[in-house]
């Protein structure tokens, strides 16, 4: 018989992408866990575009799960469309991505948390945080219900004072149909964190039976679907296709004559939006010169009718929303089952967070997802799961895990927040990798899985498969290097086999041609690494040196309660940076903005005649 406490180890409020990874790895590592949520029926939900991955976001899924996280595995089951994104482009950029089946989603992500032992799940508002002697130690629910626990990992989403606008129409809410937490967001600007707003929204949704077919281009899966999760053999289907349109003249037509009725452009949203992923008003203003922009309608399930309509994003009233759909080849005679909104709401500046995702003013909190300033489930996941990780490794007494920007996204993603902040809702980009070229989709698992072995994150049975998936690779590709060919067409002489497959218009399948057999147990993933790593490893090479001059600046540590503003040889501004984000490394202080080169080099030497960081009295 299961037994109920109101003490734990590590508290998560908010049960989305971020805090069930949160909730779910803190509890795997033994720990005893209780996560709360608004409303049961909410956990999992994707609030938005029901897909997981695309450019940067697939590394990020891919990732979560090398490193012991859920998303990749619900993902799997519940897709219905696959895609690899940017094939024609190269392999540093190819990113697989999933249409998913909504309301799947959700229910394997809640029949996960509640199959985990050690887990609890609580629905409930929470409402403040409880401090003791400048520590937190549990959590206050709206209902005056007091939980205990040494480290607490918030991860509210877009919850925090959440407003939602429809045109001139403004009410309160955490997403459509769900209360905010203004409470909260109070509570934190009130213990002196720095509480901001962002903003983001959703397009309508249609019944895809009211659509012409006939004006839609279909975009149906791939022959050969790819996910997300290693080593778990899940049978991967396309079940639906996607459809591609394109909004018109008249479209933007609509927009412009109505543009004052969007709350964005009438002056009722203040908060920023994100610049990557802009509504369809910013894209008719700032892109004047654009004739049509695409639409892509995405069914949301298997058993449902209702369609995501991906790229009219929109704050417009009702009727105007109808307008613009109707205006767009295919959808003439549309019906919205959803109506579009955007939303406001706070955020915590992500100075006020270290590497770890622990807060600096207040031990044994952590921030997760949107309230670090970012957008998308699979930043969101990244985040929660390190969280949780660094919950456990904070009660245990241990180091933080900080994963370096040389060996994951999730290492960009961090050190990005944390060193240089955010003025936008921040999105992951396979552009700002410096070393994208190693940190593929492909090789997540090679990159993160032997540190989440050490932490105990990974099964047995999936770390065999990956040590033998290791061993046929390193064999296979020394097979290849020591290897001739039979000559052959414009081969006028045996070479090796691996100098042939350096050749361009040379790929794995065609070595067969020139006498190579494949091993039967060589899968074609294994086939695609070993391609990869043969022709670009003059690329690889030369990363990898970059690599070690990298870590030789990330090695040089500065101590925490190292006085800055002590450094008389430091720009003051350049002071004022350092002392507020507080680097951990001479590496990360040559990355914060406002801090050159003169500046760190000052910092290296004066560090080397104060290696306590405080001057010698």
């Amino acid at each position: 018989m299961m037994h109920f406490t109101s003490t734990w180890d590590v508290i998560v409020v908010g049960a989305g992408h971020a805090g069930i990874e949160a909730a779910l790895i803190a509890a795997r590592r033994g720990l005893n866990v209780a996560i709360f949520t608004i409303k049961l029926e909410a956990i999992g939900r994707m609030s938005c575009n029901p897909s997981i991955g695309g450019p940067a976001k697939g590394h990020l899924a891919r990732e979560v799960d090398a490193m012991g996280g859920e998303m990749g595995r619900a993902a799997d089951l519940s897709g219905i469309h696959y895609r690899m994104l940017n094939r024609s482009k190269g392999p540093a950029v190819w990113a697989p991505r999933a249409q998913n089946d909504r309301e799947a989603y959700h229910r394997l992500m809640r029949e996960a948390l509640e199959a985990q032992s050690g887990l609890q799940i609580i629905e409930a508002t929470i409402t403040e945080l409880i401090i003791h002697e400048g520590r937190v130690c549990g959590v206050l629910s709206q209902i005056g219900r007091e939980y205990y626990a040494p480290t607490v990992i918030i991860a509210s989403g877009t919850f925090l004072r959440g407003k939602i606008h429809v045109g001139k129409i403004s009410y309160s809410g955490g997403r459509s149909g769900e209360p905010s937490a203004d409470d909260l967001s109070l509570h934190l600007g009130a213990l002196g964190l720095s509480v901001q707003r962002f903003k983001t929204g959703t397009p309508p949704r249609v019944d895809l039976r009211s659509l012409d077919y006939s004006c839609l281009e279909e975009q149906p899966g791939d022959d050969d679907p790819q996910g997300f999760s290693y080593y778990r053999d899940i049978a991967l289907q396309n079940r639906v296709s996607c459809y591609l349109t394109h909004t018109t003249p008249e479209t933007s037509r609509i927009i412009q004559a109505n543009i004052l009725e969007s709350a964005l452009y009438s002056g009722i949203i203040t908060g920023i939006g994100p610049r990557y992923c802009p509504s369809i008003e910013d894209k008719i203003v700032k892109f004047p010169q654009r004739d049509s922009h695409h639409i892509f309608i995405e069914p949301e399930g298997v058993n449902t009718h209702e369609a995501y309509v991906n790229g009219i994003s929109t704050s417009l009233p009702p009727h105007i929303q109808e307008q613009i759909v109707h205006s767009i080849p295919g959808m003439e005679q549309a019906t919205i089952l959803r109506y579009a909104y955007a939303i406001e709401y706070d955020y915590v500046n992500p100075s006020e967070i270290d590497a770890s995702l622990a807060c600096k003013k207040l031990p044994g909190l952590y921030f997760a997802g949107q309230i670090n300033g970012t957008s998308g489930y699979e930043e969101a996941a990244a985040q929660g799961l390190i969280a949780g990780i660094n919950a456990g490794l904070y009660l245990e007494g241990k180091e933080p895990l900080v994963l370096s920007r040389s060996n994951s996204y999730m290492g960009v993603l961090i050190d990005d927040l944390v060193t240089s902040g955010t003025n936008e809702p921040y999105r992951m980009f396979t552009s700002r990798a410096e070393y994208r070229l190693l940190l593929r989709q492909d090789n997540a698992d090679e990159r993160l899985m032997p540190i989440a072995h050490k932490l105990g994150l990974v099964s047995q049975q999936r770390w065999q498969r990956f040590s033998q998936m290791l061993q046929l690779k390193a064999a296979e590709l020394e097979r290849l290097k020591s290897s001739n060919c039979i000559a052959r067409g414009d081969v006028k002489e045996p070479i090796k086999f691996s100098q042939l497959l350096r050749r361009p218009e040379i790929s794995f399948a065609n070595l067969a041609e020139y006498g190579y057999t494949a091993p039967p147990e060589l899968s074609k993933d294994i086939q695609n690494r070993i391609e990869i790593e043969i022709k670009y490893e003059g690329y690889l090479v030369r990363m990898q040196e970059e690599i070690i001059r990298f870590n030789q600046a990330e090695n040089l540590v500065i101590p925490p309660d190292t006085d800055f503003f002590g450094i008389p040889s430091i720009a003051w501004e350049a002071r004022e940076k350092l002392a507020k984000i507080k680097p951990r490394s001479i590496g990360q202080a040559m990355r914060i903005p406002g801090v050159n080169y003169s500046d760190s080099s000052a910092l290296m030497i004066w560090l080397r005649k104060n290696p306590s960081g405080k001057a010698d009295e």
